[in-house]
């Protein structure tokens, strides 16, 4: 086994160019009430592609850049990127990441579940939200848009990941005990 240094600057590399545009381009875009989140899709992508620890530590480092660039509340971003790239890296590991539903499915269920759990954050830090303004307002352009840049994302992604080794897979489950 060898341990190939590249494939992890490499998606830093792509969490910190999907971060700086989301804070300086596509935060200020508004199209129907939501704008794209390009950090998530990003996520998605790699965490489909490389897994539950690479997703986890991706979305850790995405939602502390966030959160810095943006000056929000430090740690709340990262805590909803890091769960989400855990769970998408599941899914990922245990389905077949080789078909095609899986990223749209990952993008939609991972959009709704991080502004749902955004909304409940922000309401248990003593924030004013507004669930109204949050789940109808803009979660369903949000999820469309997101849901339309979705592709373009994730071949990006995958392209640029190409160059590295698959990830290990185990090929056969062992129960204990036998």
């Amino acid at each position: 086994m060898t341990i190939n240094l590249l494939e992890p600057a490499k998606a830093a590399l792509l969490i910190f160019v999907a971060a700086i545009l989301q804070v300086t381009i596509f935060n200020e875009i508004d199209i129907l009430g939501g704008y794209p989140d390009v950090v998530l899709l990003t996520l998605v992508a790699i965490a489909l592609l490389r897994g539950s620890i690479y997703g986890a530590a991706c979305g850790f480092f995405a939602g502390l850049l966030v959160d810095t660039a943006t000056l929000a509340t430090l740690g709340v971003t990262s805590l909803l990127l890091t769960i989400a790239g855990y769970w998408i890296g599941r899914y990922g590991e245990t389905t077949g990441r080789d078909r095609l539903h899986a990223p749209f499915v990952s993008v939609a269920v991972a959009t709704v579940l991080v502004q749902i759990g955004a909304l409940i954050l922000h309401y248990m830090l003593g924030d004013e939200v507004s669930a109204r303004t949050v789940l109808v307002g803009a979660l369903p352009a949000k999820v469309g848009l997101n849901l339309l840049l979705t592709l373009p994302v994730y071949a990006l992604t995958r392209r640029v990941l190409a160059l590295a080794s698959p990830p290990e897979t185990a090929t056969e489950v062992r129960l204990l005990g036998q």
